[in-house]
């Protein structure tokens, strides 16, 4: 479910406009190209879940499994699915619309809050004197930019970010509170960096040495191509002697971590706290489940699906769905699962059947005296 922009409030003045301006029933079923059932006059100020929504809020309905929410939501509005269109529920003003989902996701920007935007440098803002700023961009207060970096037009930097040295941002990157850009990463553009991201900073990489423990500089680069977007506290390193470099429209949770030298492919997605470690490649079009582990040195093919807690340790083959730990295909870890579940059930007559021979060796040997 859709979390709740307007939260169910009585008066339609406080719930999730955001200070927009209201839309009928009838303007939503227009814009969506939908079915109205029930009174177009009725105004939407905001969207909630079905359980959440009040009489003048939006929601919807595509999957029987919340049923039961919709047989008492309070909600003004819903958009519902054809086959679920005349399921009971007090939601008397419908909208049948094919995929209810998409639809909903195409009023979101209607109702979103935008964070307000500033024009201009702050004055507390640091910046270099060699810096190229781009047209309209938005540097907020106390943010720190270092020599020779280059900020793109429309650009907006939050406060208390750093930008390193060298650095080179393209155009409408957004760069949220407290994030640091290390010095020398490129950040193509329409990139997003959330809350306390780090990106571009040396990786995990020591050898050994007689005199101790040396670090191993990092001459590669760290390069985010165009839409990527980067979740809060998720941590990108730079390569070492290569590019670590995350393929346009690629997009990663919080507290994902990418490794020296990785090479992500063109829209994968990264559930959080997904790690990979340093030298991997994956290919395009990648989805890699929450707590994936994935070992360094390995390929994992494009179109790959990864589900949630694997730990892969080899290559994967491009196309096909692995899971568990070691990670392997999805159906063969179905059937060990189901082979370990059934073993339990029959350990105690395993037992008991290993045992009998031995139990009948020795009543034998005790009735022809060999025992005494």
């Amino acid at each position: 479910m859709i979390a709740a922009v307007g939260g169910g409030s009585e008066d339609p003045q406080a719930g999730g406009g955001g200070g927009q301006q209201p839309i009928t029933a009838a303007a939503v079923a227009e814009q969506v190209g939908g079915v109205l059932v029930g009174d177009g006059e009725i105004e939407v100020w905001g969207i909630a879940p079905l359980d959440r929504a009040g009489p003048h809020e939006l929601s919807f309905l595509s999957h029987l499994r919340y049923g039961q929410w919709f047989a008492t939501s309070r909600a003004g509005v819903v958009l519902i699915s054809p086959e679920l269109a005349e399921l009971a529920g007090t939601p008397a003003t419908r909208i049948v619309v094919a995929k209810p989902v998409d639809a909903m996701v195409a009023l979101l920007e209607r109702f979103h809050r935008k964070e307000p935007r500033a024009k201009g440098v702050h004055p507390s803002a640091i910046i270099a004197n060699d810096v190229r700023l781009g047209e309209g961009v938005t540097i907020d207060p106390f943010v720190v930019i270092g020599e020779g970096s280059v900020i793109g037009d429309r650009s907006w930097i939050s406060a208390h970010t750093v930008i390193g040295a060298g650095s080179v941002l393209g155009k409408d990157v957004r760069v949220h509170s407290t994030a640091v850009v290390y010095p020398f990463t490129e950040l193509g553009d329409r990139v997003t960096l959330h809350a306390g991201a780090r990106v571009g900073r040396e990786g995990f990489g020591f050898v050994a040495q007689a005199n101790g423990v040396v670090r191993i500089p990092h001459a590669g680069r760290c390069i985010l191509e165009h839409d990527v977007e980067v979740g809060a506290n998720s941590c990108i390193d730079r390569g070492s002697v290569d590019d670590t470099i995350i393929g346009a429209g690629t997009k990663l949770d919080n507290l994902v971590h990418i490794a020296h030298n990785v090479r992500v492919g063109r829209g994968c997605f990264f559930a959080a706290q997904a790690a990979v470690a340093g030298s991997t490649r994956i290919g395009d079009g990648v989805q890699i489940g929450g707590q994936v582990g994935i070992g360094g040195h390995v390929t994992i093919g494009s179109q790959v699906n990864l589900a949630g807690g694997a730990g892969v340790i080899g290559n994967v083959p491009a196309g096909e769905t692995w899971s568990g730990y070691p990670a392997r295909p999805h159906r063969d870890h179905l059937r060990a699962s189901a082979a370990i579940a059934r073993l339990a059930k029959i350990v105690r007559p395993l037992e008991q059947l290993v045992s009998k021979p031995a139990t009948v060796g020795q009543a034998n040997r005790a009735s022809d005296g060999s025992e005494t």
